[in-house]
This record gives structure tokens, C-alpha cells and sequence, in this order.
């Protein structure tokens, strides 16, 4: 229980440098906390942990201006992924981050990904779920060794996870490893891992517009692999539209279009992970 107001969440973390309530405290990581000053503006603070951010932010009302001050939330999640980073090429290893929303076929696709690769490379993977190991059980009937995290609600995986997660491997035995995001769209894309390789499913059942729609993933991504092909025709995909949404949102990256059940594009997909080993570990 907080000793500062009695309420049942751990804390306080104390905030002595509010310049208009040094009482305030903050629970966790970061919390917020508004004043209502004599003059009618508005001030709202986020206090706590270093790396999150401290604002104020000030009504615009009545020729008031702005001002919005703010450090790197991510600052100390960039510094972990650099150490994985560094630890990865050390080993010759590629890391590849395998990012989506849900129901798109990640699991599947590094399924039948794995048992193409089998005696061409050593993988291994690394899978994000908030609930529930059925994605991690399904990989390991491919015979390669699966780490499960469980996130719980947080909906992202986060440098200093697959770092705890790379202790219960031999890295040295491997020469790819998959890290299988928490299905989502939005926040995965913020959060460096260390990965040498940030790749993106972009499924035909979501229609074409998803990379114009969330941006950030797609501008991330090295490759982006269209996947389910062969439902193209039921699901009423327009491929030269959707091809187009993502050149725009994503000029740079490397397109494959696969059925992972089908085996359609399988092998354009396999040879190319192949090289990318290739090119990471010399």
C-alpha cells in the first residue's frame, strides 16, 4: 500500500521537483497528475522513472501558448538493444523481428519456414504472447528450440525481455533466430530489440490499406511478406493497390508474396533468409 495516500498500488516514487505541488508522487514507471492554476490554465505533469517522459502542458486558451518538454521514453530500451546488437554479430548471428497484427500467420509462416531452412540453417525462436504458449507448442513440433514470453498485458516485446530470453539458449549453436512479436500494429514498432532484420506481415484478409493506416510499422520494416496468397481470390485482395500503399509507406522494403500452407513463394522467401545469414556473418 502507498504510505503517501493510502491507495492499494506499490509506490510512492517520490516527485520533490514539482514546481507547483511537491507532494505530488508517481506509481511505477510514470504517472500523471494535473493542476488547475488561479489564472485557468492547465498544467500536466508525467512523473517517475528517468526515461519516461515529464511534460507540462499548458491551455492555449486565451492567447496562452504551448509548451511540451519530454525525454526518450525509449532511451533506456535502445541502450539494451544495442548490447543484443552487439552481442548477435559477435556470434555471426541474425536476428529477424517478425512484427504484425493478429491472425496474420506469423506462427505458421515461421512454421513451414523452419522445416525449409532444416539443414540449410540452425534456427531457433524467440515467442511474445500476453497469454498462452500455443503459438510457442506449435513451433516446437518443428523441432527447434522455443523460448516463450509471456507478456501479460504489455503489448510489446522489449530489449530487456530478449535478453532474459537469450539466456536459455545456445546462441553459439544457432545462425538464425526468429523473434516472434506480440501481435500488434502499433506498438511493436517503437521498440528496438537488437534485431538485424525487421520483417512485416501484411496478410490479403486485411485488405490494402494497412500500411497508409499504421505507418510507423511499415517504415520499419526491411522486408514485408504478403502472406495467406492463396486466399487472395475469396478475400477479394487488390494486389497492384495494395502493392502501391506500400511502396508508399515503404519504398525501401523487400516484398515477397507467400502462402506458407500452399508453399507458394516458399522458396524465393527461404533463399533470401539464406543470404541474409550470409551477409551477417561475415
Amino acid at each position: 500500500m502507498c504510505q503517501e495516500c493510502g491507495c492499494s498500488r506499490p509506490g510512492p516514487f517520490a516527485v520533490d521537483n514539482c514546481p507547483y505541488d511537491p507532494t505530488a508522487h508517481a506509481h511505477g514507471p510514470i504517472e500523471s497528475h494535473t493542476h488547475f492554476l488561479p489564472d485557468g490554465s492547465v498544467v500536466t505533469h508525467s512523473h517517475g522513472d528517468e526515461a519516461a517522459s515529464h511534460g507540462h502542458y499548458h491551455d492555449a486558451g486565451a492567447g496562452r501558448q504551448v509548451l511540451q518538454v519530454g525525454a526518450n521514453i525509449l532511451s533506456g530500451n535502445n541502450r539494451l538493444a544495442e548490447q543484443n546488437r552487439g552481442a548477435f554479430k559477435a556470434l555471426k548471428l541474425l536476428a529477424a523481428n517478425v512484427l504484425s497484427s493478429p491472425g496474420s500467420g506469423k506462427t505458421t509462416l515461421l512454421q513451414q519456414t523452419i522445416v525449409a531452412l532444416a539443414g540449410r540453417l540452425r534456427t531457433a525462436v524467440v515467442v511474445g504472447d500476453l497469454a498462452t504458449d500455443n503459438d510457442a507448442a506449435r513451433l516446437r513440433k518443428a523441432g527447434v528450440p522455443v523460448v516463450q514470453i509471456t507478456t501479460g498485458t504489455l503489448c510489446h516485446l522489449e530489449a530487456n525481455m530478449v535478453a532474459q530470453a537469450l539466456e536459455r539458449l545456445d546462441l553459439r549453436a544457432l545462425d538464425l533466430l526468429f523473434i516472434e512479436n506480440v501481435g500488434n500494429l502499433v506498438c511493436p514498432a517503437s521498440f528496438d530489440l537488437g534485431e538485424g532484420l525487421r520483417i512485416v506481415l501484411h496478410s490479403v484478409t486485411e485488405g490494402e490499406d494497412k500500411p497508409l493506416k499504421y505507418p510507423p510499422m511499415y517504415q520499419s520494416a526491411d522486408v514485408v511478406v504478403i502472406t495467406k496468397m492463396d486466399m487472395a481470390g475469396p478475400a477479394g485482395f487488390v494486389r497492384e493497390l495494395a502493392l502501391k500503399n506500400l511502396r508508399q509507406a515503404s519504398p525501401k522494403a523487400k516484398v515477397f508474396e507467400v502462402s506458407a500452407r500452399a508453399g507458394t513463394g516458399m522458396a524465393a522467401w527461404c533463399d533470401y533468409l539464406v543470404a541474409a545469414r550470409a551477409a551477417a556473418g561475415r
